[in-house]
């Protein structure tokens, strides 16, 4: 991790950027897949799952059978684990409910919202280094709570052409309707189009290497939509010299493990910090299966040393971060003041693992600065919202004339009319 110290404002821009990737050259072959996929359907799906995942399948969808048979895989230890983290994923996002209020705008204008779940949701679960079962929780727990009456999960299967247990298990337990061996820019393209296995869905969720995320931007032109924008997680910590150096340098290796382009980044009033959180992360990294990952995401990553913790603060809400770590005195106060996170851990016992796996909140979130302007997946990410509006005669005469005064300065007389024709009319009908 490259060391900053105390950078001036007019720096921070340079400082805030992420991992660069080109995407313009994967263009053309994301297109062309999603072509062939919306043309050829399931014999389109089949031929790039052969050609990429190397593996020939005869059936897309995931049989009852092996989704019965996945419990048994499993050891009972990691079962427990998933069912105590869907408790509390489901308990968190149960409180998300809102209740229907009905505001009387005036007397007789009554107007309100009313949640509804989209109906067709599309999950996509990336394979590649490790089966990400806790996705399926963090998405199918509140698809499911929703009220979604079609959940539909896309994965690549393994080079045996199985799911790993755990994906099945979880998806079983969590409400998924179907399951299908689907990976990459096919799988994408299938939810989007439909095939003759794969049902079209009306919302894509899930994450995804730069292939996927660009499928997924490419298809909203086409009636559908996503979760949000996303791209190489990250994670961020605010430490002073309260924070313990191996607690602070276990959250930044835990999300450079993820991938060769995620970034860590560590904020510090204390160089002394700085200096014994470098020496933890070599101690650490060492130790690590996933170490050659690792060492390339530090080397897209970043310690830097402010006058003081408002500082710190105030870079961070320009950066915006997937995930926030407040390891520091005064955390809880500190937290106040936080701006732009996508999810933000508060004090010196909450790890960013928590939340990637069972404390309750969503680990679906927005990156790359979009925590700016993005939630991260929500109860509301499965529901869409509608709003209505009843009037009496009494209401309408209120605002009546107001409504025509404004159609006419639009020159709208159809819709003057519409008010018009209904406050001339002498008896109620």
């Amino acid at each position: 991790m490259r060391q900053y110290n105390y950078p001036s404002p007019d720096q921070w821009e340079e400082l805030i950027k992420r991992p660069v990737t080109d995407n313009s050259a994967l263009e053309k072959t994301v297109r062309r897949i999603l072509r062939k996929v919306k043309e050829n359907g399931d014999r389109a799906v089949r031929k790039f799952t052969s050609e990429f995942d190397g593996v020939k399948l005869k059936k897309l969808q995931v049989s009852e059978k092996e989704i019965k048979t996945a419990a048994a895989l499993l050891p009972d230890e990691l079962k427990a684990a998933i069912r105590l983290a869907k408790e509390n994923i489901e308990r968190f996002h149960q409180s998300q409910r809102e209740a229907i209020t009905v505001t009387e705008t005036m007397p007789g204008i009554r107007c309100w919202r009313q949640s509804l779940p989209i109906e067709k949701t599309g999950l996509y679960i990336p394979g590649g280094t490790a089966p990400l079962f806790s996705t399926v929780l963090m998405l199918a727990v509140p698809a499911s709570l929703a009220g979604c009456k079609e959940i539909i999960l896309c994965t690549p299967p393994g080079k045996d052409g199985a799911v790993h247990p755990a994906i099945l298990f979880t998806a079983a337990l969590c409400g998924v309707t179907q399951v299908f061996k689907a990976g990459g820019v096919q799988a994408i393209g299938a939810m989007a189009y439909g095939t003759e296995s794969i049902p079209r869905v009306f919302k894509l969720f899930g994450p995804g290497n730069q292939y996927v995320t660009l499928a997924k931007q490419l298809v909203q032109q086409d009636r559908v939509a996503i979760d949000m924008p996303a791209g190489p997680s990250e994670v961020l910590v605010i430490a002073d010299a309260s924070a313990h150096p191996a607690f602070v340098a276990s959250d930044l290796l835990s999300q450079a493990e993820h991938g060769t382009d995620s970034q860590v980044i560590l904020l510090t009033p204390s160089a002394a910090l700085a200096g014994e959180v470098e020496k933890e992360v070599e101690k650490q990294l060492n130790q690590l299966p996933r170490k050659a990952i690792a060492e390339k995401a530090l080397a897209n990553s970043r310690t830097i040393l402010f006058n003081n913790m408002q500082e710190a603060v105030a870079f961070s809400n320009y950066y915006a971060p997937e995930h926030l770590i407040l390891s520091c005195d005064d955390a809880e106060s500190i937290a106040q003041q936080v701006t732009a996170a996508g999810s933000v851990f508060i004090g010196h016992y909450s790890p960013e693992s928590a939340g990637d796996y069972a404390s309750g909140t969503n680990h679906t979130l927005p990156t790359n600065g979009y925590a700016a302007m993005y939630s991260g997946v929500s109860l509301d990410s499965f529901m869409k919202k509608i709003t209505f509006q009843q009037l009496s005669q009494e209401g309408l005469q209120r605002i009546g004339d107001a409504i025509m005064t404004m159609a006419a300065a639009e020159g709208l007389d159809a819709h003057k009319n519409a008010i018009a024709i209904r406050l001339n009319t002498q008896h109620g009908i």
